[in-house]
Formats: C-alpha cells, structure tokens, sequence
C-alpha cells in the first residue's frame, strides 16, 4: 500500500495521512492505528514496568496502602526492608505522644519492648 506520509501535529502528536484510494483523506494514530494509544502502549521504562506489576497484583514500590495484621505472634506485622535490619517505631497506645523505637532484625518474629505487638522483617527486593 502506498503511504504519503505526511506529519500534522495535533495536540502534540503525529498523525499520517493515507494518499491511497481505501483510505484517502483519513488521519490514524502513528502507533496502532485506531486512535490514541492507551497508557500501556506509551509507557516506557520503569512506568512500564511498574504497571506490568500491578496488573499482576505486585507492589513494587509499596505504593498501596499496607494490609492490616493483628500483631500477635501468629499474625504478626510485617515490615519490608531491603536490609538485615530495620528501625522500627510502633505507637503503643492510640492517643500516646510517645514513639517507642527499636531495632528489627531478619529472623523471627520480635516484640515491641513496651507494647508487646509483634512484628516481623521480610526481605524485600527493589524492581529494578
């Protein structure tokens, strides 16, 4: 099929337009040919890759709100760390001013030292 390829910007995109007898006058997107490319079609890089994950139900950059767990030593809180160990701050009572912090180390389950809710470190692995 011969294609005149000819360039119109149009809201900062380029569009062709077929000199042929089947599609003469028509303007289509440069990339698939229906219309404006969907998010998918346009991403590059890590945006790529950061919206293949959550189509796979990941959270690569732990952008979503946390889950919730109970804090005991069955359902422990889980605490992601791209290290052995990990600051840790827990408000022990809801209305307390005062943060009780310590430190979190790979292994078992560990004690808050005031509280006592328990919390667990899980090595967590950057996506890139």
């Amino acid at each position: 099929m011969y294609v005149d390829c000819v360039k119109k910007i149009y809201s900062y995109r380029f569009y062709f337009v077929f000199k042929t007898v089947e599609h003469l006058g028509k303007v289509y997107s440069c990339c698939n040919f229906i219309g404006i490319p969907t998010d998918e079609e346009q991403a590059t890089g890590i945006e790529r890759k950061t919206m293949e994950a959550m189509k796979k139900g990941l959270d690569p950059y732990s952008m979503l709100k946390p889950k919730e767990y109970a804090g005991t030593s069955e359902d422990p809180h889980i605490v992601p760390s791209i290290n052995k160990k990990r600051m840790v701050g827990c408000i022990c009572e809801e209305d307390n001013t005062a943060i009780v912090w310590f430190w979190l180390h790979e292994g078992d389950v560990q004690r808050c030292p005031s509280c006592g809710a328990h919390y667990k470190l899980v090595r967590h692995e950057l996506p890139h």
